[in-house]
């Protein structure tokens, strides 16, 4: 449905890229706006990124992005481990 266009990208193949290689994976994307947005790439197709997003109780919607807007893509780190003590409390910003 997502796959991968095999056209050339001239926005910013570099971005075009690690897009097509974190498909599936949950990313932050930085916008060159100083937005971002998070979820999971569903996959990079006439120049746009499609990311699957939360919204609300049970829904999700993919949108897509522009990969002329696109300043950067992050990978989500591994969960650190809290030392068997789960509170429900966020571990605060990850640096």
């Amino acid at each position: 449905m997502y796959g991968q266009n095999p056209a050339h990208h001239p926005g910013n193949p570099g971005i075009v890229h690690k897009a097509q290689s974190l498909i599936g994976r949950n990313v932050g994307i930085s916008f060159t706006n100083g937005q971002g947005v998070s979820g999971v790439i569903c996959g990079v197709r006439h120049n746009e990124i499609y990311v699957l997003q939360y919204l609300y109780q049970k829904q999700f919607a993919t949108f897509h992005y522009p990969v002329s807007g696109i300043q950067d893509i992050h990978p989500f780190p591994p969960c650190q481990q809290s030392g068997g003590h789960s509170h429900g409390h966020g571990q605060g910003p990850y640096y």
